[in-house]
């Protein structure tokens, strides 16, 4: 019965690592088709492209350097420009083709906004 000896919050971070863990098993960044990584937090939207073999991020970009050009940081909208501005910085160093990492996310709403502005900005997935 050890397992009904963890707390609640404990076991949340169990699972929550447990999908992290279920998405990247199967997805691995290259030099030639690295990761897009995305993270929510509750007023922002960030996204990175990552070289998993070296182990350091190409670029990024996020709400936080959107803070003029937009009013909602949290909104679909705003993923979505830093879905355009992460495929415009990628695209300057030379990255036409990403595979994207959801993390433990539902491909919907925010994520999947971010994707689509990526795509729109002329990255490859």
């Amino acid at each position: 019965m050890l397992y009904a000896m963890v707390s609640e919050k404990k076991e949340r971070e169990i699972r929550r690592g447990r999908r992290v863990l279920r998405v990247r098993k199967k997805i691995l960044g290259t030099p030639e088709r690295p990761r897009l990584c995305v993270f929510r937090s509750n007023k922002h939207f960030y996204a990175q492209i990552i070289d998993d073999t070296k182990g350091y991020t190409i670029c990024s970009a996020s709400t936080l350097e959107l803070k003029d050009k937009i009013k909602k940081t949290w909104s679909q909208e705003a993923a979505k420009e830093v879905g355009k501005l992460i495929a415009q910085k990628a695209l300057e160093k030379g990255i036409k083709k990403v595979v994207f990492d959801r993390r433990f996310y539902k491909y919907h709403g925010k994520v999947k906004a971010c994707a689509e502005g990526a795509r729109e900005g002329g990255l490859e997935f």
